[in-house]
């Protein structure tokens, strides 16, 4: 799965722009106009990573921030501020709000897009290398190419998207209704046994009769990934 971003921005020249160099780069991205529509759009969906204007109609991107580092669902989401504001004081208090990086306009595309990388690195290292392993699994995202202990697994989409988003968050139980999200997302109607269902196919490739099995079935919870002798 390709990281999703969403641009909070009202200028439509920049937004556009924004959009285009990191759907280039392989990011999957989504537009907001506004604070309170970005607001909307991360309860609907939460990204991966929020690129935010400070200065915005209906709700600042400063107060954008506020909100999400004080609600628990979005408190650890990665956000990267633009702002035309280039005194210290102003990046001090962007940084103090909860930003994780704070780019000044106008802006070299080259550094906002390292920047971007370096935020993923740093906080979801998993969405942003190319080759995930944990334990005796790993996963070649350029190749879509699988391995457990130096062996090929051969699986199909569905089971590589539930097996990706396991290896972004290792050891972290999602419920059936989260990995419907994750994988199928919220516009695709889908009944949750069938996560049941992709879950035992999934199992299904990972396993030799003489192996643990590293899918863990969390009574009542869901599912995680999980390195168990």
């Amino acid at each position: 799965m390709r990281p999703y971003i969403i641009i909070a921005e009202d200028e439509d020249a920049l937004s556009t722009l924004l959009h285009y160099n990191l759907e280039k780069e392989g990011y999957e991205t989504a537009m907001a106009a506004d604070g309170d529509e970005a607001l909307v759009m991360i309860k609907e969906r939460q990204p991966d990573l929020l690129v935010c204007d400070w200065m915005m109609p209906k709700v600042s991107g400063i107060e954008v921030c506020r909100r999400l580092r004080s609600a628990a669902p979005t408190r650890n989401l990665p956000i990267v501020m633009l702002t035309a504001r280039s005194e210290e004081s102003d990046r001090i208090r962007g940084l103090d709000t909860g930003a994780d990086d704070y780019v000044v306009k106008p802006f070299s595309m080259v550094e906002f897009m390292a920047r971007i990388r370096a935020v993923l690195r740093r906080i979801r290292p998993g969405l942003s290398e190319d080759r995930v392993e944990f334990g005796e699994i790993s996963v070649d995202r350029l190749s879509h190419r699988v391995q457990r202990g130096g062996r090929d697994i051969h699986l199909g989409p569905t089971e590589y998207k539930l097996l990706d988003h396991f290896m972004q968050y290792p050891k972290r139980v999602f419920s059936r209704e989260q990995l419907l999200d994750a994988v199928w997302g919220n516009d695709v109607y889908v009944e949750a046994r069938t996560v049941d269902v992709h879950i035992g196919r999934l199992r299904k490739a990972l396993n030799r009769d003489d192996e643990f099995d590293p899918i863990r079935t969390v009574r009542s919870a869901g599912y995680s990934l999980d390195i168990q002798g």
